[in-house]
């Protein structure tokens, strides 16, 4: 693809270089950053650099959050999985600890982080109709919190999905492996 600004190729060939002794991210004129993002034209060589990797590090904290919580208080989290009627507890609350914290991981590492986000993706779809399905509950208040939760998930998945989407960016381990084959 090319940009409409600038004519230059985009995606993973301008990253690298489109051709031999090519700086990966060329110098622009001033403004022509800002003038790109607020036009949606062309391409913002420090989004695709940088909004990458922090995307990732502010997607993946929650997950390792709440892998973390399941170590810490292990009877409590256990309590509250029997509390929604779930069954095979010991088995669910180790295979949701070890998916939080492995796709968290991928995440921040930036390594296999198309599949961690795919992983995280598919652990919110049954998470969610789990413990968030607000319209189970009879009290306002709760009703209230848990469609928040629910729509907060919601919108994880979309960041996952749009992770997925892109990949990690120039600042991961995927894109060092890559490049150096």
């Amino acid at each position: 693809m090319t940009s409409p600004s600038s004519g230059q190729a985009w995606g993973s060939e301008a990253i690298q270089g489109s051709r031999p002794g090519a700086r990966p991210f060329p110098a622009h004129q001033p403004w022509s950053a800002l003038r790109e993002f607020l036009g949606g034209m062309g391409r913002s060589e420090a989004l695709e650099r940088y909004g990458t990797l922090a995307a990732r590090i502010l997607i993946s904290q929650i997950f390792l959050m709440s892998g973390l919580m399941k170590i810490l208080d292990w009877s409590g989290t256990e309590a509250q999985m029997a509390g929604r009627g779930m069954f095979w507890i010991p088995f669910f609350h180790v295979a949701a600890l070890l998916t939080e914290l492995l796709g968290g991981l991928s995440l921040l590492l930036g390594c296999k982080a198309r599949l961690g986000a795919l992983l995280l993706f598919l652990f919110l779809i049954p998470v969610t109709l789990t413990f968030h399905c607000w319209w189970t509950y009879t009290d306002p208040k709760e009703q209230q919190v848990n469609m928040l939760f629910f729509m907060h998930n919601l919108t994880l998945m979309g960041g996952l999905l749009l992770l997925m989407t892109t990949g990690p960016g120039p600042l991961s381990i995927d894109f060092r492996s890559r490049r150096s084959t």
